[in-house]
């Protein structure tokens, strides 16, 4: 070999030993989704292509009709679909599972999912019982795979932002907490068939108003008690429509009690347009959030309120498939986080509280 070639040679091997290592993008995570009866299907699949770091490898849907129904609205191929979350599992080995199925089937579609060590991310409310959510609380635990509840509030910036200004000590401490939430009904707003169906069954739903709509306050007061249980709680529903909602409530009030501080969660399907606000009043001062992203702040010492602007949350914290990501990477670990497994346990233990309120017109007293 001539001696420049061999001189070029020895070049390119130390260029190529000293140049910096190309970082290979990271594997993308392999989701399953089980059940295709959730309103917020659609809304999924639309969000899934601005994720490439998720890969939906399947989907299990017994009702043929159903499955028909978003491949043709989602351009699917037919391999992905599955009749069982176990064939799912089974063949496509995702890493988690979306769960759209109704409230009654997530323990069911978790427990499975535990026993093949696949995470789990339900949609809200995490189950229609206590016993439900305590048993997919023992399935965690035992298979060591998280289990998560997605709430659209999780990923609001003005939450984050109302509970870091309370936090901060600016307000006083924490006396009152209010929550709105809800719109003018499922019918109303134009559901689906098949979630019009288990939304309006008590037994798949575990009420109406109170479970559909309760549930995000009950989570973020949850949330911003750090995990403490009330003392007592007093539930009061209507039956505004009963031609349209015959078999469950359309209107609900919470009241949680503690030793320095109430809370009142207003969740409904009267609602004459879509809500979901939270009011946080402290000892001095008080923040209430203004939709996705704003808040009307007075804190202690000012002589008006002012209108600020949320920080945008991280990617992490924005938005529930990058979140799940994260819990599964172990980025996130948080046992008071508004959508993970203690706060959302304690929650169906004061919505199931709230449940025997409305029914006997009493208040429930909660052991600690």
């Amino acid at each position: 070999m001539p001696k420049s070639l061999r001189l070029l040679q020895a070049v390119l091997v130390i260029l190529i030993i000293t140049l910096p290592a190309v970082a290979q993008p990271p594997i993308p995570m392999r989701i399953g989704l089980v059940g295709l009866v959730h309103g917020h299907t659609s809304l999924l699949l639309k969000f899934l292509p601005s994720h490439p770091e998720i890969t939906l490898v399947g989907i299990a849907e017994p009702d043929a009709t159903l499955r028909e129904k978003y491949k043709s609205l989602f351009h699917l191929p037919d391999n992905i679909f599955y009749t069982t979350e176990a064939e799912l599992l089974d063949r496509a080995q995702p890493e988690a599972i979306l769960v759209y199925t109704s409230p009654l089937a997530h323990r069911a579609a978790v427990e499975l999912a535990a026993r093949h060590h696949v995470a789990s991310m339900v949609e809200k409310p995490f189950s229609t019982t206590l016993a439900d959510a305590l048993a997919m609380q023992r399935a965690s635990l035992e298979y060591k795979v998280p289990v998560l509840v997605n709430y659209s509030t999780t990923w609001f910036p003005s939450n984050t932002a109302a509970a870091d200004i309370l936090a901060s000590g600016t307000i006083g401490d924490l006396r009152k907490i209010v929550v709105h939430d809800g719109h003018r009904g499922p019918k109303e707003t134009g559901v689906s068939p098949e979630f019009f169906s288990w939304l309006t069954d008590p037994k798949q739903n575990g009420a109406g108003a109170l479970y559909d709509f309760g549930c995000y306050g009950v989570d973020l007061t949850t949330w911003l008690m750090h995990g403490e249980l009330p003392l007592t709680v007093t539930a009061i529903t209507l039956h505004i429509k009963p031609e349209i909602y015959p078999n469950v409530d359309d209107d609900s009030t919470i009241l949680l009690t503690y030793p320095h501080t109430q809370a009142i969660i207003q969740g409904s399907w009267n609602w004459p347009y879509d809500r979901k606000d939270l009011e946080v009043y402290g000892a001095t001062g008080y923040v209430n959030t203004v939709k996705f992203d704003h808040l009307r702040v007075r804190r202690t010492g000012q002589s008006d309120e002012v209108l600020e602007a949320a920080k945008p949350l991280t990617s992490a914290q924005s938005n529930p498939l990058s979140y799940l990501a994260a819990v599964i990477h172990g980025q996130i670990q948080d046992p008071n986080d508004p959508s993970g497994l203690e706060t959302n346990v304690k929650v169906m233990r004061i919505l199931e509280a709230a449940r025997e309120s409305a029914r006997t017109n009493h208040t429930i007293a909660l052991t600690q």
